[in-house]
């Protein structure tokens, strides 16, 4: 990450791997040399896949992963899982979950589904993610009070479209802040 966002980009991920995207251009603006089409910073929080190719997973098209949120500190707003085509930084197809309201702080505990939920790999994404560093699962929320964007993205791969459904928890942890699945955790590299 250090060599593609440079050493101020770096250091805020590394610091709080669950810090917000708007701190991100303020750090960018602090090397003279930043260059946004190699460090996009609101794609992964320019986290780069070259420093996590030995955390790509493989989904299956129709398979059921459970995933895991940290959230230390709530913010009400909208949230949503979706594949992502990292060249374009766009949603392929329709979130595979999506919240109108999440992380409500205004609530004396979160619900459960904001912490620990399932999403469906879909089924038909064909060949557009069969190789690795073209997709992300990407975990988006907005904390509409805070104007604050948290963002996470799973490095992986899904072979072509099948009309099998596979149901197997294969990244049980992969929010968790510092998780070796998730970008985010190799910033110093």
């Amino acid at each position: 990450m250090i060599s593609a966002c440079g050493s101020s980009v770096a250091a805020l991920v590394t610091a709080d791997n669950t810090s917000h995207v708007e701190g991100m251009p303020e750090a960018a603006a602090a090397n003279p040399n930043f260059n946004s089409t190699a460090c996009n910073v609101f794609m992964c929080k320019g986290l780069q896949f070259a420093d996590n190719t030995a955390n790509v997973q493989t989904f299956q098209p129709g398979q059921v992963v459970n995933m895991l949120a940290s959230i230390p500190i709530p913010h009400e707003g909208p949230m949503n899982v979706s594949v992502v085509d990292t060249k374009t930084n766009t949603a392929i197809g329709n979130p595979l979950i999506s919240f109108v309201s999440y992380a409500d702080e205004s609530l004396p505990a979160l619900p459960a589904n904001n912490t620990n939920f399932n999403i469906t790999i879909p089924t038909t994404l064909g060949s557009s993610c069969s190789v690795a560093g073209t997709c992300v699962l990407q975990w988006f929320w907005f904390g509409t009070a805070a104007d604050q964007t948290y963002e996470s993205c799973v490095d992986m791969v899904i072979p072509g479209s099948s009309s099998a459904v596979v149901s197997a928890p294969v990244v049980n942890s992969a929010l968790v802040a510092k998780s070796r699945i998730w970008r985010g955790n190799n910033a110093s590299e």
